[in-house]
């Protein structure tokens, strides 16, 4: 069930962010070549290569992921889309050696390289799988997405963030990295940065309130250990209480890096 969620919420993302990510995949597209290979690292439930498949109809996509169940959904999905012929999937663990993806003009990295044990070594894995001038895409999250600023819940939500990031930190995640600084000490050219606001105000769609429902949720539930049972008890206040909101917002930050081998 929490992978479901898991696989919920990331859709949701896509669905509830689709103007930030049109922009992205815009701005790869006018730097990339014609007819692209893109290799999705860490494809997850596949709202990057979808995305990529329909917004740019010349390429061809690889999508990576270690997990099984996120492939198979992926697959599921582009064969609904009609883009099943342009997306191929790979199961793949990035933290070994990485397999042959072919000739590769794109590398796009949504909200993964945090997860890679050695950031080092996987962009060098990045720059030896890009041809010369072949373009490394790193998209990351500098805040998860808030629902509930400016309501007088905000606090709870606040304390639930801070106890997650904690846990991030625990866990050895490479939150809050300069990818950038990075990118050029592999051996990258040309680094670009961008750091986009995102700010969703009411009256948001259904899906964005779905959204909140399952990352509130999911709060709940994966920090029942760490926060207080008066915490745990008003999260479970307002995740019953969302359908009848409509003071609920969307707030993210992220911050992009574009790079050239």
């Amino acid at each position: 069930m929490a992978h479901d969620h898991m696989i919920e919420l990331l859709d949701l993302d896509a669905e509830v962010l689709h103007d930030h990510l049109h922009d992205l995949i815009s701005w790869v597209g006018r730097e990339a070549p014609d007819r692209p290979h893109i290799v999705d690292l860490g494809a997850g439930s596949g709202t990057g290569s979808l995305a990529l498949a329909r917004h740019l109809p010349d390429a061809t996509i690889t999508a990576v992921d270690i997990s099984p169940e996120m492939l198979t959904h992926l697959r599921d999905r582009a064969d609904a889309a009609g883009l099943g012929d342009r997306i191929r999937i790979l199961e793949a663990d990035l933290d070994q050696p990485w397999p042959d993806l072919g000739p590769t003009d794109v590398i796009w990295a949504a909200a993964s390289m945090h997860h890679m044990a050695d950031p080092a070594t996987a962009l060098a894995s990045a720059h030896a799988a890009l041809r010369p001038g072949g373009l490394l895409v790193i998209a990351e999250l500098d805040s998860f997405p808030r629902f509930l600023a400016g309501t007088p819940d905000e606090d709870v939500e606040l304390r639930g963030h801070t106890e997650a990031a904690n846990r991030r930190h625990e866990a050895g995640l490479h939150m809050h990295e300069n990818w950038g600084d990075r990118m050029k000490h592999t051996g990258f050219t040309s680094v670009t940065e961008r750091h986009v606001d995102i700010h969703l105000r009411p009256p948001l769609p259904a899906a964005a309130t779905r959204y909140a429902e399952v990352a509130l949720t999911r709060m709940r539930h994966s920090l029942a250990e760490r926060l207080t049972p008066a915490d745990l008890t008003a999260l479970d206040t307002v995740v019953n209480g969302l359908a009848d909101r409509d003071d609920l917002s969307v707030r993210t930050e992220r911050t992009i890096w574009l790079a050239r081998r």
